[in-house]
C-alpha cells in the first residue's frame, strides 16, 4: 500500500501547487501582481534631469508635466495609489540599452523604432510629436525653405536619440556633432560651435521660451516614417506590457491623453514647414 501513500502525497503536492498558481494568477493585473519589479509599487524610470513641458521643475513626483501626469493617470487606471508610484532616474542611453531593468517601465520621450524593439519592448504609442528646427538669430537655417538649404548648416544633436537619426536619415546630414545630453547641444549652439539642432516640437517650445530664450524655432519638419512615436519602454519581453497597454488604451479612449497634450504640448499652427 506504500505506492498508494506515495500517490496520495503526489496528488496533495499537485493540489498545493495548483492552489498557489491560482492565487498568483488572481493577483495578475493588480497592484500585488508578482510580475512587478516590486509588488505593491509601480516603479517608473525617467531622465536625470527632466525638462518641461514633459515634466516640470525636474520633479517627476509632482505630477506636473505631460509625461508624469500621464504616468499618474495610468497608475490610477491600473489600481495604484499615487504614493505607490516610485521614480528612479537613469540616462537616455541606459534606457534604450538591452538587458535587465530595475523598474517596470521607462518614460523619457522614447521613440518606438524597429532597431530598438529588437532589444527592448514598448507599449503602444501614446504621442507622436512634430520635429522642429531650433537656432539662434543669424543662423544659416533662418529662412531656409528646403532640405538642401538646411544641409549647408552645422548641426548637432544628442547621442542615441531619434533627433540624431532624423538628421542623418531624413535630412542627410553626415557630419552632425554629437553630445551626451540636450544641455550640451544648446551650450554648443551658444558657443557658436553648431548652427542648429532638431528636437521634438514640445521640447523646442520650452527651450525657446525658457532655456535659451534668444533661440527661435525656424521651421517644422515632416515626421520620420521609421519613428512611430513615443512609447513606454520595458525590459525585453516583459509580461507587464499587455496590462499597461490595456490601461493606456483606456486613457486614450477616454480622451485623457488628448487633454494632457492640450494642457502641456501646445503648438503654433502658423509655423513654417519644410517638407523636402
Amino acid at each position: 500500500m506504500e505506492w498508494m501513500k506515495a500517490a496520495g502525497r503526489a496528488l496533495a503536492s499537485v493540489a498545493i501547487m495548483g492552489a498557489a498558481l491560482t492565487g498568483a494568477l488572481a493577483q495578475d493585473k493588480t497592484p500585488q501582481d508578482p510580475r512587478l519589479h516590486t509588488p505593491g509599487k509601480l516603479t517608473v524610470a525617467t531622465g536625470d534631469p527632466v525638462y518641461p513641458p514633459w515634466m516640470l521643475d525636474n520633479d517627476p513626483a509632482s505630477g506636473r508635466g505631460f509625461e508624469n501626469a500621464m504616468v499618474y493617470a495610468l497608475a490610477a487606471e491600473m489600481g495604484f495609489a499615487r504614493e505607490d508610484v516610485v521614480w528612479v532616474r537613469e540616462t537616455f542611453d541606459q534606457s534604450i540599452a538591452p538587458g535587465a531593468k530595475n523598474y517596470d517601465f521607462a518614460i523619457q520621450q522614447i521613440s518606438v523604432t524597429e532597431p530598438r524593439a529588437e532589444i527592448v519592448s514598448f507599449s503602444r504609442v501614446y504621442y507622436q510629436p512634430d520635429k522642429a528646427v531650433v537656432a539662434l538669430p543669424g543662423s544659416p537655417v533662418e529662412g531656409a525653405a528646403s532640405f538642401d538649404q538646411l544641409r549647408e548648416a552645422r548641426w548637432g544633436a544628442t547621442v542615441g536619440t531619434t533627433d540624431l537619426t532624423y538628421l542623418e536619415r531624413v535630412l542627410g546630414i553626415s557630419d552632425a556633432a554629437v553630445y551626451d545630453d540636450q544641455v550640451g547641444v544648446f551650450q554648443a549652439m551658444q558657443a557658436g560651435q553648431i548652427d542648429a539642432t532638431v528636437v521634438a516640437l514640445p521640447t523646442a517650445l520650452f527651450v525657446t521660451a525658457v532655456q535659451v530664450p534668444e533661440a527661435n524655432i525656424t521651421a517644422l519638419l515632416p515626421a520620420d516614417d521609421e519613428d512611430l512615436g513615443h512609447g513606454l519602454l520595458f525590459e525585453k519581453d516583459n509580461p507587464l506590457v499587455e496590462w499597461v497597454d490595456e490601461a493606456l488604451g483606456e486613457l486614450i479612449e477616454a480622451g485623457a491623453i488628448d487633454d494632457l497634450v492640450e494642457e502641456y504640448l501646445v503648438a503654433d499652427p502658423s509655423m513654417p514647414v519644410i517638407t523636402e
